[in-house]
C-alpha cells in the first residue's frame, strides 16, 4: 500500500510538473479538462479535480456547483491558491466559472 502511495505522488508531481495552463497573470488562469470528485488521495484539499491529458488539479468553488459538471469536459476560470500543493499532491484552485 505504502508504494502504491508513493508511486501515485510521483505520478501527481511529474504530470503537475509539466502542467500548461493560459493565464492573463500568474494567478488567474483557464483549464479545460474532465472534472471528478476527490476520492481517497494522500493529499487533503479540495472536493474535485480536473484533468486532461497534460494537466491535473484540485478544485474548490464557492461560486459554482462542481458536482453538476462530474465526468465532464469542461473549462473553468479559476485562480491558483497560495501555499499548494502540498503533500505531495497538485496544484490547488478555486474556480470562479465553469463553461461547458
Amino acid at each position: 500500500m505504502k508504494l502504491i502511495s508513493i508511486s501515485a505522488a510521483v505520478f501527481l508531481i511529474i504530470l503537475t510538473a509539466t502542467c500548461n495552463s493560459t493565464s492573463g497573470n500568474n494567478n488567474s488562469m483557464e483549464v479545460t479538462g474532465t472534472i471528478e470528485a476527490i476520492q481517497m488521495t494522500s493529499w487533503q484539499y479540495g472536493t474535485h479535480t480536473i484533468s486532461n491529458d497534460s494537466t491535473f488539479y484540485a478544485l474548490r468553488s464557492d461560486k459554482a456547483d462542481l458536482g453538476q459538471f462530474e465526468g465532464q469536459t469542461v473549462t473553468i476560470k479559476a485562480s491558483k491558491i497560495e501555499g499548494y500543493p502540498v503533500d505531495g499532491g497538485p496544484e490547488f484552485l478555486e474556480v470562479e466559472e465553469v463553461q461547458e
